[in-house]
């Protein structure tokens, strides 16, 4: 019965692990699109020049 409980508690923990990364990676895309997207559209500073959207 213990090695039947550890192997479902394995696959539980490899499954979650992959919705995990999976769900990361789409954090990844839509950050990386906002950032392309901020690269590109940037106001205008002072003087006319162009200035970065970040503070850092």
């Amino acid at each position: 019965m213990v090695p039947l409980l550890l192997v479902l508690l394995l696959a539980l923990v490899l499954f979650g692990a992959g919705f995990a990364l999976k769900a990361l990676w789409w954090v990844a895309v839509v950050v990386l699109v906002l950032w392309l997207v901020g690269f590109f559209v940037r106001p205008a500073g002072t003087g006319g020049a162009r200035g970065r959207w970040y503070r850092w």
